[in-house]
This record gives structure tokens, sequence and C-alpha cells, in this order.
């Protein structure tokens, strides 16, 4: 792994002024040439983290400085947009105890009415006991070997306990996930589409990467004439394809995959969508007997399948902190592992047991090849009605960007040392997991209007998808291909509030977000409730409250946002200031909360399923030779599900300055 100088602050420094130099002089010479036009601008954005779930200061969370030039003009009358941006972010050098090489340490693991917490490695039931009782090698199931190369190298150190960022360490399903950049620490580190194998200079130099990230975008696009008035509009190269109407919520705008790993959901979209290689070609046909105007637009995503960026473990931003499920899910599959309160070996008893190398976790990572069959092609038709109602109606062939595990995979018998279920390659309920990307099929419309006697502007999504994928444990396999509906409307309102401004308006905007998962699997057993971990209906609201004063150049906002079904909110106050025509600052804050107690995300976890019968059926279980899941349920590794990105981030509280200077 190229560290690219991560851990040395002068080398980098002197690396970050040298590209911006390098960047300013073409711009410059590009700024007096005639009919080409050049912006420069450079950011720094400071955030600071309060105490997470463990209790421990977290500290500086980001120190990112991005430099961005946008450079547009034309040849050949051909329009040319390109915009090149370079990112560097500091806090990998200056909180190294964080998210750096001294990130993590050595861990302790439960066991429920059993011994009191132990290191991970130390098992209440352990590798030489199920040795022992089986007959074969001490080293069987083993793991913590001195070699860093080899399988079952899971010493304890650079580790935290899988969900300590959003909850206390305790009840339930967990394990060590290890936190240091993979430069440092290769455990559990694989590429999940981009992240999850970053070493410590890559995450610092995000955007110097194979996939050309500092290339933000590079497009060619003319206007055309057809018969009659009709003209088509083609556009094609690296870009970012937005069909949504709303702000925050992704229903139809789901062409260009995103960088949560960035700021979580809270930045713009238009800063972490990552750009694709796309081509676009637009029918605009105009008006017709029923349309003020009308047009259609053709999308074809020939770039390699790219998946979101949900942010690596040991990193500040992993949203649903779902980078440590995996990297954590990888680490048993390759070097085994300790898996708290795992083992039900009598009434309310539940011991920490030790796994080896290839019985359970990720097993592989299957991203789509790059070829014709896997490109992504979608469709939209516009118009304007004679009322002045704008709509669309939209269509899209796509990969998800989001991963599916899929359970239940070949393994080895944790118990016997042979292959589970006579060596076929599904082992029912085992969860040993392949990573897939499901293709999904999308159709859906959006709807802008205005409301007179409300003076209120209206803005309306809704999709209903095909072929999307959910954990759930009542299914062999531990997932579910459901149908998936979602929605949300939007009203925009300026307003006049005198105690804030009496002579201009403020805005008011607010959104609900609506989802249903079609069939959606809950079954109450023996031990618990087993089924699927998302919630079955949820909504989604925001308000937005901003203000403008001192001739609009300070602009006091307030934006929050609250999850129903996981009773989880967020608030983020913050103040723009336009000091000049060149400078810019922001000063703010990002708070969250949760009303009522965590156990609402407690959701089966596999535990009571079975796979290995009779040796892993729950203590006095009335069906020993059969794998299904009894409900058994925890707060890991699926409440993060529940909690959804806003309850899984609870213990992220921020305060942050971003100063923006344009050249």
């Amino acid at each position: 792994m190229n560290n690219r100088d991560g851990r040395r602050p002068a080398a980098a420094m002197a690396r970050a002024v040298a590209l911006g130099l390098a960047l300013l002089a073409p711009v410059k010479a590009i700024q007096a040439q005639d009919g080409w036009k050049a912006d420069v601008f450079y950011e720094n954005d400071s955030r600071y983290r309060f105490q997470d779930a463990t209790g421990g200061t977290v500290g500086l969370s980001k120190f990112r400085n991005t430099l961005q030039a946008e450079i547009s003009g034309s040849v050949a009358g051909w329009q040319v947009n390109s915009t090149l941006r370079g990112t560097w972010d500091g806090v990998y050098l200056m909180n190294e105890d964080q998210y750096g090489s001294r990130a993590g340490g050595p861990i302790t693991l439960n066991s429920v009415g059993g011994p009191p917490p132990l290191p991970h490695g130390g098992g209440a039931v352990n590798a030489a006991v199920v040795a022992g009782v089986f007959g074969l090698p001490n080293n069987a199931f083993g793991f913590n070997s001195t070699d860093p190369n080899a399988p079952g190298y899971n010493p304890n150190q650079g580790l935290r306990v899988l969900g300590d960022r959003w909850h206390p360490v305790g009840a339930g399903v967990a394990f060590g996930v290890p936190v240091r950049p993979c430069s440092e620490d290769r455990r559990g580190c694989v590429n999940f589409g981009g992240y999850g194998n970053l070493g410590s200079g890559d995450l610092a130099w995000s955007d110097f990467n194979r996939r050309l990230d500092a290339l933000r975008e590079f497009t060619v696009s003319n206007t055309l004439p057809l018969a009659g008035d009709d003209q088509l509009f083609v556009k094609i190269g690296r870009q970012q394809v937005v069909w949504g109407r709303t702000d925050l919520f992704r229903v139809l705008d789901v062409i260009n995959p995103v960088d949560y790993s960035r700021n979580n959901i809270y930045d713009e979209l238009e800063d972490i969508r990552f750009p694709m290689w796309i081509a676009t070609a637009e029918w605009r046909m105009g008006a017709t007997s029923f349309l003020q105007d009308s047009n259609l637009q053709l999308v074809w995503n020939f770039d390699k399948f790219r998946p979101n960026n949900l942010g690596q473990c040991g990193t500040a931003n992993t949203i649903l902190d779902a980078g440590c499920l995996f990297r954590g899910l990888k680490n048993l599959w390759d070097n085994g592992g300790t898996v708290a309160n795992f083992a039900n070996v009598g009434p309310g008893v539940f011991l920490s047991t030790d796994f080896g190398p290839g019985q359970i976790g990720i097993r592989d990572v299957e991203l789509p090849k790059h070829s014709l069959a896997n490109t992504q092609i979608g469709a939209k038709f516009e118009g304007i009605t004679a009322g002045g109602l704008s709509f669309s109606l939209n269509a899209l062939h796509y990969r998800s960007q989001l991963p599916s595990l899929q359970g239940g995979r070949a393994a080895t018998n944790s118990f016997t040392g042979g292959p589970c279920n006579n060596g076929n390659d599904r082992c029912p309920y085992l969860i040993a997991f392949d990573m897939v990307f499901p293709r999904v099929n999308l159709i859906g419309g959006s709807a802008d209007f205005e409301l007179q006697d409300l003076k209120a502007a209206v803005r309306v999504e809704a999709a209903l998808t095909d072929g999307e994928q959910f954990a759930n444990t009542l299914k062999p396999e531990l997932y579910s291909e459901n149908n998936v509906f979602r929605s949300v409307v939007g009203i925009d309102r300026p307003t006049f509030i005198p105690f804030i401004n009496p002579n201009r308006t403020t805005l008011i905007s607010a959104q609900i977000f609506y989802q249903h998962i079609f069939d959606h699997q809950r079954k109450r057993d023996s031990l618990g409730t087993a089924g699927m971990a998302d919630w079955e209906d949820n909504v989604i609201g925001t308000l937005l409250i901003k203000a403008f004063l001192v001739n609009d150049r300070v602009s006091p906002q307030v934006v929050t946002a609250y999850d129903v079904a996981a009773r989880a909110g967020v608030t983020a106050p913050s103040v723009d200031w336009i000091v000049n025509d060149q400078v810019k600052l922001t000063i703010g804050a990002n708070i969250k909360w949760v009303t009522g107690d965590l156990d609402r995300y407690e959701v089966d976890d596999c535990r009571s399923c079975n796979p290995f019968a009779p040796f892993t059926a729950p203590f006095g279980d009335a069906d020993p030779m059969t794998a299904f899941s009894r409900g058994l349920s925890g707060l890991e590794p699926l409440g993060r599900f529940r909690a959804g990105p806003i309850g899984a981030a609870r213990k992220e509280d921020e305060i942050f300055a971003t100063l923006r200077y344009a050249f």
C-alpha cells in the first residue's frame, strides 16, 4: 500500500502547496484566453468531535483542505467543462490516536452470566477446549499466529469493539475490529469497491486514486438541430447526472454513487457524488398540443461499477458504522477471532467464543466486472403542463450501490473441522457471507408546482424498485429480495418573520421522506423475533430555517432531521458570513440525539440459528438437529440498520469552522 507521505507532516504540507501552485499557474493562463473562464477556490474544513460511546474524548475529526478549479470554454462549437479537485485531510497526522498509527488498543469481550470480560483471544469457549473434545490438533481452530502475513495473525492490539462508537459495550454479539489504516494493519482490509483497503496516505489524499477522483468533471456538450424546431442536446464525459428534485434524500437521484466517508450525510450531494463516465442524449421536442415544453433524456453510464463509499473502519465517518462491521467480519474469516456472548450453554449464560479462520465472516467480495452487460442505462421524460406543473417520468436499470451480505456460504464446521453441509457451497443459516451488489430496476417520477394561496413551492419524488436485498434471518441465506417504495415531499416558502428580519424573507423548507418495504418478514419464535432488521415503514422529516441579514452577507440557519422509527434526530445550527467577495466563513455544530432506550434497535443476530447442529443448538432447545433462527436478539451486528444513519452516529456531535477563499 502506497503511503504517499501519510505519516510525514512536512512532506505532506509541501506536497499540498506544490500541487496548489501547479494548479494555479495554468488556471491563470486560461483566465487570459477569450471565451474561457476559470474559477479557483481553497477551502479548509476543520471539525472537533466530543465523547464517543465509551466516554473517551475524540478530538479533531477533520482537517480537510481542498483546492478546486472549475474551467469552461468552447472548442469548435462544443462546450467544454472541467472541474479539478485536490483534497488533503491532515487529521490522520494530527490525531493518530483516533485515526492513525496509534488508534485502537487491546480489548475485552463479554460473556453474559459467565466469567468477567475476557481479552480478545481468550474466549470462555476456546480453541483448546473444542480441539480436545473432538480429538483435533490444538491449533485447529486457533488464531494469534506470530506471522503477520499468515492466516490466524490476530493479536489483541490496534482494536476496538464493534459498535463502541455508537452504543455502550455490553450484551449482544460483538468482536474486535482493527481500526488502524491498512498501511499499518492489514487485518480485515479488502477492496469493497474503492475503499476498505486504504493506507493513511490514501485516506489523507482521498481524491488522488486509481479512479481519478481529482477529475470531478470533464465533459463536452453541444446542441444539434433536428427536424423542425426540435433539438438534440448531447453531453459526454465524466459527470454527475442529477435526477432528483429534493435535498438529502436520494429517491430518483441514484445514477452516481455517493462518498459518505467525507461527512456522512451532511455534505452537499454535489460535493460527495462520485462522477462517472456517462453519455446523455436529450431530445428537446419543445411545445406540444398538451405541454408547454417536453424532452426525452437517455442516460448510459458506461463506467466501471462503483458502490457508495460507506467509510473505512478507523476513519471519522463510517455511515451506519458499516465499515467497521465489514472489516471486522472480513478479519474473522481471514484470521479467526473472539465473538462476545455467543455460545448459549445454560439458562441466561452466553459465553464469548473463539472461531478460527474460514468459519464465519465475509468470505468474498463480488464486485461486478467491467463489461457491456454491467453498464447502466436509464430514460427520463420531462414536461411542463399548461398550468405550470413541471414533471418527470423516470426508469433506470442499475447495480445497487449498497452491498448485500448473502449468508449461508460454505465454511469449515467449527466443531468437526470438516466442511459444513457435506462440502456443498451452502451452509444454511451460517453467518458466513459473500458481499454482492445486485441488479435493481427503478421506475418513478417527480413534480414541481406552486401553491399560490400558500405562496409556497412543492417538490415531489416517488420511486418503486425491484431487486434490492435486505438482511433477513428467516431465510437460510440470511437475506431476502424485496420491492421498495420511496417518496419524498418538500415544501419551500419564503416567509416574513419580523423579529428575524423585517425587510427580508426567511426561507422555511420542510421535507417528509417515506419508505415501505414490501413482503416484510418478522416472526416471533422461542427466544425472540426473527426476520428483517430494517423497518417495514419509516418516515424521516427535515426542517430548514434560513435567514438573510446584513444585506445577505450574514446568513444564520438551523437544519433539523428526525427519524421517526429510530426516534433519532439531529440539529445543525450554522452561520455563513461573506466577509468580502473572496472570503466566506461558516461556523456551526452538528448535534444528534436519541429518545428512549436503545433496546428498540435490538434485532435477531443469528446466534440461535444452529448452523452446526446439534453443537450450536441453544440450551434446552426442543429441536437441536434443525437449523433455523429462534430469534435471540441484540444490538450487534444488525441493530445499526434500525438505528439508521442518525441513530448510529448518536455519539458523533461536532463543532466546525469552514473557511473558503476564492482566487
